[in-house]
């Protein structure tokens, strides 16, 4: 049972039937833009609206009928999703902050939500092989997932990756090129790569990746027991978190579980940060950061796929979007740690934000990586 009617480009607005997406070697719009599932919420709305549903303990595949997903038989699962919502009073500031651990997961970060879909599409598609480009995080969760299943896996990684990553993903038996230049350098190779080969399947930054993603947000309402937080604050890089997770909550309301979208805020660092200078200055595109240079190294990605998305994810939910110092950014990982919730760099950029900000009501704070990944300044 597929419940996705269409592909909406976040661009120019045109819609693709679900068949012309599928059989696209990088699927995406011809004008270059990433693309928005849609689904048909009236049939979804008579699959979830049980008990049994809403009583089930969260877990990622839980939420299967918002994911384009053909044969639930044949998914690929290493036990993702249902990470723990932390509450440590002395990390708040009269607000109640709730961290999303996503460094639970199984390869230690929030990538292996998106990684269950991919690779499972990438099984329906008949391919042997898969293909990304990764700042480190992606990369070690497609290789590991790609293993479990039996597939090849080529990871394309720019020279700002950490050796930590770099040892996962070899640990995975994924091959590694090395790519010069920054993160959309890797993304023009790994493109090129599986347009001349087709037996190969590109995963990444994509429409698959972001269905997957969305679980964070259903998570999220469901171990609140489907009430809806007041903010939500979020790392960006390529722009897929927080657009899935922006996601999620409008779908919630469209089968009539919840009612409002949280307040979405978006945080990226001063030297990577095109979302939030798209933001401030009130405009419709955006401006891509040539070789960002900053120790939040996995949220690097100065062109990002989804950065018109994250904007809207910004806009439509009244957030807003701030940058915070890497100094700022190391500073909030160390006082993590301190308070027994450890991530890397990037992991913490979001609470970096909440330091900054006052929000009140209920905030939930995304950690988006473990901060064995990346021990940038402890070593």
């Amino acid at each position: 049972m597929v419940y996705v009617t269409s592909y909406r480009c976040f661009r120019c607005g045109r819609k693709h039937k679900p068949n012309e997406i599928e059989r696209l070697p990088i699927p995406r719009c011809e004008c270059g833009s990433a693309l928005d599932a849609e689904y048909d919420y009236k049939s979804i709305q008579r699959v979830i609206l049980r008990d049994d549903f809403m009583r089930a303990k969260p877990a990622h595949w839980k939420y299967w009928a918002f994911m384009p997903v053909k044969d639930l038989s044949r998914i690929i699962t290493m036990g993702e999703g249902n990470t723990p919502l932390l509450e440590n009073k002395r990390l708040g500031k009269g607000e109640r902050l709730l961290i999303k651990y996503e460094a639970a997961n199984p390869t230690g970060s929030f990538k292996d939500r998106g990684s269950s879909l991919e690779i499972t599409k990438a099984l329906e598609s008949g391919k042997c092989k898969v293909a990304l480009a990764s700042t480190g995080n992606m990369g070690a969760s497609v290789a590991a997932y790609a293993a479990y299943a039996g597939l090849e896996c080529r990871v394309y990684i720019p020279d700002i990756v950490g050796k930590e990553k770099i040892t996962q993903i070899k640990a995975y038996g994924a091959g590694i090129i090395d790519v010069e230049g920054d993160y959309s350098a890797a993304i023009k190779q790994a493109e090129e790569y599986v347009a001349s080969h087709t037996e190969s399947f590109l995963t990444g930054d994509y429409t698959w990746r972001s269905e997957g993603t969305k679980t964070v947000g259903f998570e999220i309402a469901d171990q609140l027991y489907w009430r809806v937080p007041d903010h939500i604050v979020v790392p960006v890089g390529n722009g897929t978190l927080i657009w899935s997770i922006s996601e999620a909550f409008r779908e919630l309301v469209l089968v009539g579980i919840t009612d409002k979208i949280p307040g979405i805020t978006g945080v990226q660092v001063e030297n990577c940060a095109p979302v939030v200078h798209a933001w401030e200055n009130d405009l419709n595109e955006i401006i891509p950061v040539r070789n960002p240079d900053t120790v939040a190294t996995a949220i690097a990605c100065g062109d990002p796929t989804y950065g018109l998305a994250a904007l809207k994810a910004i806009r439509d939910s009244g957030g807003e979007a701030l940058r915070v110092s890497d100094k700022e950014a190391l500073d909030a990982r160390d006082k993590l740690a301190r308070n027994g919730i450890f991530v890397e760099p990037s992991g913490a950029v979001a609470y970096a934000g909440i330091m900054k900000k006052e929000l009140s009501g209920t905030v939930v704070c995304l950690a988006t990586g473990h901060g064995l990944k990346d021990m940038y300044g402890l070593m």
